[in-house]
């Protein structure tokens, strides 16, 4: 991103850079991207915060589960007492 200036457009700068790193234009595109939104550059979550929601989601699902069974548990003692 140092260079920029030296290209007409985004476009053009990524095309260039992306033949000298070996990958697609889009793969270069999308990992400045990601570092913009992990430096507080640009809007977005980093990948800390999707790494981190997507614990707590996995972590949710798991307490959903757990509940259930707990339920289904209760529900066969119930009769019981």
């Amino acid at each position: 991103m140092e260079h920029r200036d030296a290209y007409r457009s985004e476009a053009a700068l990524f095309t260039a850079i992306a033949s000298k790193l070996g990958c697609s234009p889009d793969s270069l595109r999308v990992w400045v991207r990601q570092a913009r939104r992990g430096g507080g550059e640009r809007s977005g979550q980093s990948s800390a915060e999707k790494a981190r929601i997507k614990a707590l989601e996995r972590e949710v699902r798991e307490q959903r589960q757990a509940n259930e069974i707990l339920k289904k548990a209760s529900a066969y003692f119930a009769p019981l007492w």
